[in-house]
């Protein structure tokens, strides 16, 4: 079981949401709305898709990485490195 079993819900909801963000932008370049209208957009799509992103890391630290370091060994290790590459790509992005 995945730590963000619990709120698979909320989180579904929230990319649906984000997907119909998606679709308006589709529809705004199709209709050539203002570039700065489009921009707006894809900053609230972007916001909302980093918001899910660092719901889903608090989830994975909670649950994966601390059960793991509970654990300890080549396990903890694992889940800790790739927990840091994901923050890593989180800053990035």
């Amino acid at each position: 079981m995945h730590g963000y079993t619990s709120n698979k819900d909320a989180y579904l909801k929230r990319l649906r949401r984000v997907e119909g963000q998606v679709r308006g932008l589709q529809r705004m370049v199709d209709n050539d709305e203002y570039c700065i209208d489009v921009l707006t957009q894809i900053s609230a799509a972007t916001k909302a898709l980093q918001a899910v992103s660092l719901g889903l890391l608090d989830e994975h630290l909670k649950h994966c990485v601390a059960q793991a370091a509970a654990e300890g060994g080549p396990v903890a290790d694992e889940k800790i490195r790739e927990a840091s590459e994901a923050i890593s790509r989180l800053v990035r992005s």
